[in-house]
């Protein structure tokens, strides 16, 4: 599987790389703007972060299908493996048919439904992105989706692969796993929430403390 961090904030992608496993950075234009630098100065510093071997992500803006188009170009162009991020809509599916003929690799992304994923995968993006707890948010099943979306690829789309988005906690990203995702992208506090369990730091703390009491010291 491939786990991705969901961030444009270059010191906390320096920080988690060094231990999580990563494959990679995806970011949006709201995490863009968050992270308060323009698009073309993070890109190149993301991009030295996770290193050559790591995949980045970033979204176009334009609503239009040769908007998007001519913005995917302009990000091949500043980081040459880069995947863009295509809303499915449908100037988005235009959009990603003609970025694959062109070999740019690109996310279908704002996936609501399964049925929008799948066709997202049929016109040739790579990657399908369900926003788990956003569908959840809106009175849905966030996993279900995922599930659904995992088997209609499996069937009917196998060069595609599911990069489940949008968590809220570590259970969402398991269960997502569980359903068989290939891929996810974590915010950077999620991320952090599966290591940081307080009952870690105890059961740490109750070894050091047997093993003082009897030799003295916390060396081997």
């Amino acid at each position: 599987m491939e786990l991705y961090l969901d961030t444009a904030n270059v010191a906390d992608v320096e920080r988690l790389a060094r231990i999580f496993p990563i494959a990679g950075i995806t970011t949006n234009p709201s995490i863009i703007a968050a992270s308060g630098e323009p698009l073309w100065d993070v890109l190149p510093r993301l991009q030295k972060a996770i290193g050559p071997q790591g995949t980045l992500f970033a979204q176009t803006m334009s609503r239009s299908a040769e908007g998007m188009v001519a913005e995917a170009r302009r990000l091949r162009d500043a980081i040459p493996d880069i995947v863009v991020k295509i809303p499915v809509t449908a100037e988005g599916l235009v959009a990603i048919k003609a970025l694959k003929k062109e070999g740019i690799t690109t996310l279908g992304t704002a996936v609501y439904s399964a049925s929008q994923g799948l066709l997202a995968a049929l016109a040739g993006a790579k990657y399908i992105a369900p926003y788990v707890n956003r569908v959840d948010a809106q009175g849905g099943d966030g996993i279900r989706t995922v599930q659904e979306l995992q088997t209609l690829l499996e069937l009917h789309a196998p060069d595609s692969m599911v990069l489940a988005a949008s968590f809220k906690t570590p259970r969402q990203a398991l269960d997502c796993l569980l359903a068989g995702c290939e891929a996810i992208t974590l915010p950077t506090d999620v991320a952090q929430q599966m290591l940081n369990t307080p009952a870690v730091e105890s059961a740490i703390d109750k070894f050091e403390q047997d093993w003082k009491n009897t030799f003295g010291s916390l060396n081997l």
